[in-house]
């Protein structure tokens, strides 16, 4: 092995210095081929550019004719100065609608017959499209003349034909002239038709070597060209190539050095703009949190707070970082409450979550929730506490301002009820009214005739009385029903509420002729809430209930309240109240937003009576529920978490 490895290691040697160069030559090779097609688009643009300049100074000319400003006998001295600078011309014919010469830089004007066949066709495209265009390059007929490419610009005056102009050029001249003496010293250029039929060659340099070419078309208009350069350089040498080779071998270690420590510059570099980043990153996303952070130590000391908890309370933050308590922010009359929470934090025990109240340096006070945990530094050891603190002002306001608007509506609902049962009601305190009315009558005529004794008197007065109280108990249910109060929780049995609610659910039922029945469990617990809001709640389901029957048969109109009690829940005990109907039953596209607000399948209903019992049970910790009737129709059923007495 002591020998494998250093014999290894000059095999490894030995086939980079062949390696290298063979790569070198190729990056030279694939070098000298990008420079070649670099300056072919160059030159290719050099003529184009050339040839635009061209046209333009063929446009002003063609406009100084139309409108009269050129002459025939100042046409030449007009355009010697432009042939002198711009060899490349051959020379500028202007010809008239018959196509006879008008004018021209030639001692021996050419006319349209002298033209060749392909200038002559490209003239009469030029007429009928009234735009410049040039013709492929040819010969004209019968004179010995180099290959010669026209330019045609026809000549409108009030959309009349009145001659064009045409600029003939000397192909090679092109070459000549627009291509740089630079590089047509090293590479051979051929002009070319779309057949590669060389029209003109440049090779002031030698013919090609055909070892590095490039193809490019020109594009003008009516004619396309091909721009041909073939370099006359040879493929890149080995042997100098292999005397760079050695030397970047030899120059290998003093990179690795260099590499290396560079490597490590670049690290450190990268890790403190990283450190940097994050740093101004975390302090961006802190700033701009409208939560306020409070950092503490395990005594107690506040060792860092955000913009958003000085906003707050009002203070700067220098005035805080450092601070111990009794804290400025702290209210005088929960001192007491801070203090014990001061002292579970130095103990180790601090509340995840809690409410308590704040004052700002103004002495306002304002409700905070507060999230605290654990500070942990990337050791895994507590080093503080690290608090989240949120002003919840504006959420209590919003509660306030939604239970103030839950009582209304709730309120709103009994009223509404009573005015649906408000002519059942009339009726049902008529009859106690009329006995009462009859009996007194009766008494009157016995002490009118003489038989007023107490024994007589008496059966007839106890009927009044009872009456009396029928009467009574009827108006003290309504009024306890729709008077306004404040929610007032307290233990109640199921059994109270559905006997107190008992008689206005069948003065709803009467007009319907539904038969009420109650199924109430023995020995239920209690539960805590309020007797108006339940009672509510148990009238409203009822009410829906017996609405739905109004169209089922009468021997089916049976309206049934069902209260037991709920042992299949993990956590607690639970009073279950079902009201169960034999209706229509609920359509699974109403079934959908039936607990919607202001939503009703009755054309006078509100459409909030199911959403402010839902709201109610709610309230109460419980759930309200329905399942479809396996004998026809709806149960509702609402739970409420019970209590610990039993009845």
């Amino acid at each position: 092995m002591r020998w494998v490895i250093p014999f290894l290691l000059v095999l490894l040697f030995l086939l980079t210095l062949i390696w290298l160069p063979r790569q070198a030559q190729q990056m030279e090779a694939s070098e000298r081929l990008e420079q070649l097609i670099a300056d072919s688009l160059w030159v290719e643009q050099a003529i184009r550019f050339q040839l635009s300049r061209d046209d333009e100074s063929m446009r002003i000319i063609g406009r100084e004719i139309i409108v009269g400003h050129l002459h025939k006998d100042q046409f030449r001295a007009r355009l010697n100065a432009l042939l002198r600078n711009n060899r490349e011309f051959y020379r500028v014919t202007w010809l008239n609608p018959e196509g006879k010469p008008v004018a021209s830089t030639d001692d021996f004007p050419i006319s349209r017959a002298d033209l060749s066949d392909a200038s002559r066709m490209t003239e009469e495209r030029a007429r009928a499209s009234r735009r410049p265009l040039y013709s492929s390059p040819a010969v004209p007929p019968g004179i010995a003349e180099p290959s010669l490419m026209d330019y045609h610009v026809p000549l409108y005056r009030d959309n009349v034909y009145i001659g064009s102009l045409v600029a003939s050029y000397a192909v090679a001249r092109i070459l000549n002239e627009m291509v740089p003496w630079w590089f047509a010293q090293d590479n051979e250029i051929a002009l070319t038709d779309t057949d590669d039929n060389v029209v003109a060659r440049r090779t002031a340099g030698g013919p090609g070597l055909n070892v590095y070419t490039h193809r490019r078309e020109l594009e003008l208009p009516g004619l396309t060209l091909v721009l041909h350069t073939n370099s006359t350089k040879s493929a890149p040498k080995l042997l100098p190539n292999l005397l760079v080779g050695s030397v970047i071998v030899l120059s290998l270690g003093l990179l690795w050095s260099l590499w290396a420590l560079w490597r490590d510059i670049n690290r450190r570099t990268k890790a403190e703009d990283a450190l940097l980043n994050e740093v101004s990153f975390r302090s961006a996303m802190e700033n701009s949190l409208v939560t306020g952070m409070r950092a503490r130590d395990l005594q107690g000391r506040i060792t860092y707070v955000n913009p958003a908890f000085c906003k707050m309370v009002g203070i700067a933050a220098d005035q805080l970082v450092g601070k111990i308590p009794p804290m400025p922010y702290w209210a005088p009359e929960a001192m007491d409450e801070y203090q014990e929470r001061f002292s579970n934090v130095l103990a180790g025990r601090v509340t995840p979550q809690f409410e308590t109240i704040f004052q700002r340096i103004d002495g306002t006070r304002f409700p905070v929730l507060i999230f605290e945990s654990p500070l942990v530094d990337q050791n895994g050891k507590q080093t503080g506490w690290m608090g989240s603190i949120l002003d919840v002002s504006e959420q209590k306001r919003a509660e306030d301002l939604n239970r103030t608007q839950e009582e209304k509506l709730q309120a709103s609902a009994r009223l509404a009820s009573m005015g649906e049962i408000a002519s059942t009601l009339a009726h049902e305190l008529n009859q106690p009214l009329a006995a009462i009315s009859s009996y007194t009558t009766g008494a009157l005529n016995m002490m009118q005739n003489g038989r007023a004794e107490p024994a007589a008197l008496q059966p007839a007065l106890e009927k009044i009385h009872a009456q009396a109280q029928r009467a009574g108990h009827v108006i003290r249910s309504v009024h306890q029903f729709v008077k306004k109060r404040e929610p007032a929780r307290q233990p109640l049995q199921i059994k109270a509420l559905v006997e107190n609610v008992s008689a206005l659910i069948e003065l709803q039922a009467q007009p319907f002729f539904v038969v009420f029945q109650t199924q109430i469990a023995p020995r239920l617990p209690t539960v805590l809430g309020d007797q108006v809001l339940l009672e509510q709640v148990i009238l409203n389901l009822t009410r829906n209930g017996i609405q739905a029957m109004a169209a089922v048969p009468p021997q089916r109109r049976i309206l049934r309240i069902v209260a037991e009690l709920d042992r299949s829940l993990a956590t607690a005990e639970a009073v279950v109240v079902s009201i169960i109907d034999q209706g229509h039953g609920i359509a699974d596209d109403v079934a959908a937003r039936l607990f919607s607000p202001f939503f009703s399948t009755k054309a006078e209903g509100m459409g909030m009576g199911l959403n402010i019992c839902r709201t109610t049970i709610e309230f109460h910790g419980g759930t309200l529920t329905y399942t479809n009737n396996p004998a026809g129709g709806t149960i509702f059923r609402f739970s409420l978490p019970a209590q610990g007495n039993t009845y």
